[in-house]
């Protein structure tokens, strides 16, 4: 039998890659994982951890509008976004530790370096050559940049993060999760946000209700929306300013962010080299076990297209590493994924849209909805609205999907998600007594079709 130097060589320290060498080494696995940044990966260090903290901070402002409603008087206090950045470093610094010496506990070695494959059970980190009786490659993904003439003026959601000052002016181009979310934080901060894309609402995939209700709130808070709009080009001007050149018209910003997705971050790992096919934006292909067409080589979360979660990809890990040294077959294929998008307001959403649940069931779908302001928005008399939709299989009454626009959307569809992975019914639903007053009680309170 072969000897190798490890069991198991994790390729990428992000949360899934973290996930999946931890619990491989749980079960007595020789486990080491390339990184050649920082661990944590883009969730934490350029996604969700370091967005949901500037998240907290553009909402404080909409928050103190609220205080003369309630009877308070006070002054607008002053924002410093130098402190803000510098705050935030600190953090993501934290948590990199707090991940290093995760790794450290339970075993795993740690290989600093960009990694090359250099057959299917070898990998090459620098200088130094290391075996495997499995790779196991979890490298997420990097932003992506269209093509269009004056693009390296653009900037990525990478670069957000570490600007030294915050705009006057921003122009984001997308209608993903990535643009919307920080048109709503520079909005929050103070910037004039304009929003560009090339379909007429935002978030493509998302139900209808959605997309229209949160495009109207995020107009209603100050952000304009460009729709219908393809880039032609952009421009450095005599102040300092970008010229934005678009099909629908030509405007200037401080800022110019191509927030268009992020691709896989495959390009350097040697894969064609050892005959692991890709598809045609980088993504590694794998079955339903993370299995490449190379036996022993996996691969899971953001590299392989889909579903590009971070728990997602820390639960492929952890079903991978049962499966390779804990003799189970476990397969980790939910019905069910909720999802939030941090906008201002928030998204919360599970299971079918509309125009899904129709397709695959025509003629025997209903349709619940409200919208309404929350109480919070009363007194001081702001326009906040709500919207709440449930998508129903009329023949057995069977949830297919929830779907929500408000501040307590990401909190609220994390419970919702039980209930559909459960296959809860619309009874279900109506059976379940209120918890009032609150905004959740009205998924309960629906009782009659729209």
């Amino acid at each position: 039998m072969a000897q190798y130097d490890y069991d198991l060589v994790v390729i990428g320290a992000g949360s899934g890659g973290v996930g999946l060498a931890r619990r491989a080494a749980l079960h007595c696995a020789r486990v080491a994982v390339c990184e050649q940044s920082a661990y944590g990966g883009t969730c934490v260090h350029r996604g969700c951890v370091p967005k949901k903290l500037l998240v907290y901070a553009s909402a404080l402002r909409s928050e103190l509008a609220l205080l003369p409603g309630y009877g308070f008087e006070t002054a607008a206090p002053a924002f410093d976004w130098s402190r803000l950045i510098s705050n935030k470093d600190k953090e993501l610094d934290r948590l990199n530790g707090v991940y290093s010496r995760l790794l450290d506990g339970s075993g795993v070695a740690r290989l600093d370096g960009s990694a090359r494959l250099v057959d299917k059970n070898t990998v090459e980190v620098g200088s130094q050559r290391v075996s495997a009786r499995y790779l196991a490659i979890a490298v997420g993904g990097k932003a992506f940049l269209p093509c269009a003439p004056g693009i390296e003026l653009a900037l990525t959601s990478d670069d957000l993060f570490e600007l030294e000052s915050l705009p006057a002016s921003i122009t984001l181009m997308g209608s993903g999760y990535i643009g919307l979310e920080f048109a709503g934080i520079f909005q929050g901060l103070g910037s004039q946000v304009t929003v560009m894309f090339r379909s007429p609402l935002p978030l493509p995939e998302f139900d209808v209700d959605v997309r229209t209700t949160l495009m109207e709130q995020m107009e209603s808070r100050g952000v304009k929306f460009v729709t219908g709009a393809r880039l032609q080009s952009l421009q450095k001007e005599v102040d300092g300013s970008i010229l934005v050149d678009s099909d629908q018209g030509q405007w200037k910003a401080n800022v110019f962010v191509a927030a268009t997705g992020r691709v896989p971050n495959t390009a350097s790992l040697g894969l064609s080299e050892v005959g692991v096919a890709v598809g045609r934006d980088g993504e590694v292909l794998i079955d339903e076990r993370c299995q490449t067409n190379v036996e022993g080589i996996f691969a899971i979360g953001d590299c392989v297209g889909g579903i590009q979660l971070t728990p997602y990809a820390i639960a492929q890990g952890r079903a991978l590493a049962e499966r390779l040294f804990n003799g189970s077959e476990v397969l980790y294929n939910p019905a069910q994924v909720a999802t939030a998008v941090f906008t201002q307001p928030a998204v919360g959403t599970v299971g079918l849209t509309q125009a899904q649940a129709e397709s695959a069931h025509p003629g025997d779908v209903e349709i619940y909805r409200t919208r309404f302001r929350p109480m919070k928005y009363t007194l001081p008399d702001k326009p906040e609205k709500v919207m709440m939709k449930l998508v129903v299989r009329r023949s057995d009454q069977r949830v297919l999907g929830c779907h929500m626009v408000g501040s307590d959307a990401p909190e609220i569809i994390q419970a919702l998600a039980i209930a559909l992975s459960c296959g809860a019914s619309k009874a279900d639903f109506d059976r379940t007594v209120a918890v009032h007053p609150t905004a959740a009680e009205e998924f309960v309170l629906l009782r009659d079709p729209v």
